[in-house]
């Protein structure tokens, strides 16, 4: 096979393909920082996995908590995030954040992963600092800008979470001492100073709609929108952005990076192999009353009926004899769970679905409303070992089980 390469020159005109020209432009920044991303560059101690722009799959965290060695992590840093719901294999996760020596999380729920931590530092709430959308204005089908200004004073103690971070690695740089800790010292009095708001103003006044270093020139500034209150409309996407956009030398589009032809066979094989006659491949589902666990703790997203339940087909329920709102047991190579069935012409056949977030009613979690909606944890049946070979990113759907009818709870006697 050939690797193919795209000369982009008439791209814009095929399919109609436009890109953004935003305001505050992430891309472009990267570009002149030369931070195009990096696949591979080191990989993870105990499997090996490879980093991918930067990061380590979350599959691989347990291993390097609960595997003895040099380079085990015995203290970690969470930052609004539930881990214990949303990562593969969460049973064994949970179990790895509990032998920690030290954990922080920056949060302001005691979750099922926060309740781990020795210490937990709420940062203000969304209604309590400023705004700028940085990310989705790059992916948006028109270009606007619009900057929100804090509607809730924060109380005098709260701070946000860059300065929690920031204090936190200032803080391990002083008990490190030495010239690292001046140096670390500097450069956090620096940032200080340069604050979020700051960098924002800067982005705007040298992107293509800012003043740049001409202060009585018309543009776009922060000032000019915090007037403005409101979205500001510069105007529909622009053909022509492509190949001006791309970050390659060539400036073409690689279609088929060296890795992905090498990693054929391997898929090819994959494909091949037959699956059992009782398996079938269970895939997450998100709702929009409850889309990501912390939802589930808000009254009225979890009023009405159950919605944590097993979706199957009709014809795939009546091959295994089994009825809609029974219990069922959804058994993988992870783990077991046990959830209601819903019986559903919403899912194709050889496939059942489980909701995302639930699980919770564990020891430890301030989380009322949740607790009384429990559910189950799909995640407890993924299997952190089922991976995309190239990126390790985990195969969170498509995973392999076997459902049955749940026994019946014996009567008390």
């Amino acid at each position: 096979m050939t690797v193919l390469n795209v000369i982009t020159g008439n791209l814009d005109r095929v399919g109609g393909a436009m890109f953004t020209t935003p305001a505050a432009d992430l891309a472009g920044l990267a570009a002149v920082l030369r931070q195009a991303g990096s696949c591979g560059s080191y990989r993870s101690r105990v499997r090996g996995l490879p980093e991918f722009s930067g990061e380590l799959p979350l599959a691989c965290l347990a291993e390097e908590i609960d595997t003895p060695g040099p380079g085990q992590i015995r203290a970690l840093v969470t930052l609004a995030g539930n881990p214990v719901l949303s990562g593969p294999n969460a049973r064994r996760l949970e179990a790895a954040l509990a032998s920690l020596e030290f954990m922080v999380a920056i949060d302001f729920y005691r979750n099922q992963t926060t309740r781990h931590a020795d210490v937990v530092l709420p940062g203000t709430f969304a209604l309590e600092h400023d705004h700028y959308d940085l990310l989705l204005n790059a992916l948006a089908v028109r270009n606007v800008a619009r900057y929100s200004a804090p509607v809730l004073r924060p109380p005098p103690s709260g701070r946000e979470d860059w300065q929690i971070l920031l204090e936190l690695a200032a803080g391990i740089a002083r008990r490190a001492g030495g010239l690292r800790a001046r140096l670390h010292g500097m450069q956090a009095a620096f940032l200080r100073r340069l604050t979020p708001r700051r960098l924002i103003a800067l982005a705007l006044r040298f992107g293509r709609y800012g003043t740049g270093l001409r202060p009585f020139r018309k543009g776009l500034s922060l000032r000019h929108l915090e007037r403005a209150g409101q979205t500001i409309d510069l105007g529909p996407l622009q053909p022509g952005r492509l190949p001006r956009r791309l970050s390659t030398k060539t400036k073409t589009i690689l279609l088929a990076p060296e890795p992905m032809p090498a990693d054929l066979q391997r898929v090819h094989a994959s494909f091949g192999r037959a699956p059992a006659i009782e398996e079938l491949v269970l895939t997450g589902r998100r709702q929009l009353r409850g889309n990501n666990s912390w939802m589930h703790n808000v009254p009225r997203r979890m009023k009405g009926t159950d919605r944590c339940t097993l979706w199957m087909n009709p014809v795939e329920a009546a091959r295994l004899g089994l009825a809609d709102s029974q219990q069922v047991v959804i058994k993988s190579s992870a783990g077991t769970l046990e959830a209601p069935l819903q019986v559903t012409d919403e899912i194709r056949q050889g496939v059942v679905s489980l909701p995302h977030g639930y699980g919770h009613g564990r020891d430890g979690t301030w989380l009322t409303v949740a607790n009384a909606n429990p559910g189950v944890c799909i995640n407890d049946v993924t299997d952190h070992l089922l991976l995309d070979e190239l990126s390790g990113t985990s195969a969170m759907n498509g995973v392999p089980v076997t459902v049955e009818a749940a026994q019946p709870t014996p009567a008390p006697s």
